[in-house]
């Protein structure tokens, strides 16, 4: 496995749980992001595209613009932060995510660029086959290269191109708390 930093994004309105503080919510007394944190303990790098947070002292953090613009501005803010060749971008709303869970993407992910394919990077897909754009390891060049030439908002505008690894795990390592319902469905499994 190569080397890796970690790309948490944390600066979204959070409209559909009312404007709350969605990566300081707790789960088991442990706020949302820095369960991600965790989840990522080989980054070499902790960067975070939010406001700045206690509890997170190896973080970078910086705001993308226009702050709560949406991933595609955030990942923008973040990438230059990134010095290894891999980077981890997630969610910061992932409450089932384990370090397990990223070294099988970074697995996949070397694992498609040696078996011939573009190894851009490995995406995690959920129970029904959907991508889940916000729990990926991918190639930093491929991801800065992407950004360069990408006029769009949409992050699976941006990522899809790159034609990466599809990987389902077990355990909804992909679930994310974007509901009040989904708070209390983490929350009861915790």
């Amino acid at each position: 496995m190569t080397g890796y930093d970690a790309l948490i994004l944390a600066g979204g309105r959070a409209s559909r749980l009312g404007g709350r503080d969605k990566p300081g919510l707790e789960v088991g007394g442990v706020p949302l992001i820095e369960r991600v944190a965790a989840a990522v303990p080989g980054a070499g790098r902790l960067i975070v595209v939010g406001p700045p947070r206690p509890g997170l002292d190896r973080a970078v953090f910086r705001t993308e613009d226009p702050p709560g613009g949406g991933p595609v501005p955030a990942l923008r803010a973040g990438l230059p932060e990134a010095t290894a060749p891999r980077v981890v971008l997630l969610a910061a709303d992932l409450p089932f995510l384990r370090a397990r869970h990223v070294e099988a993407l970074l697995d996949a992910a070397d694992g498609a660029e040696g078996d011939g394919g573009n190894g851009a990077g490995a995406l995690l897909v959920d129970d029904g086959g959907h991508e889940q754009w916000l729990v990926g390891a991918w190639r930093t060049a491929a991801l800065a290269e992407a950004l360069s030439g990408y006029a769009g908002r949409s992050l699976r505008g941006l990522l899809a191109p790159l034609d990466p690894v599809r990987l389902h795990l077990p355990g909804e390592p992909w679930f994310d708390c974007d509901t009040v319902d989904d708070l209390t469905h983490v929350r009861s499994r915790t």
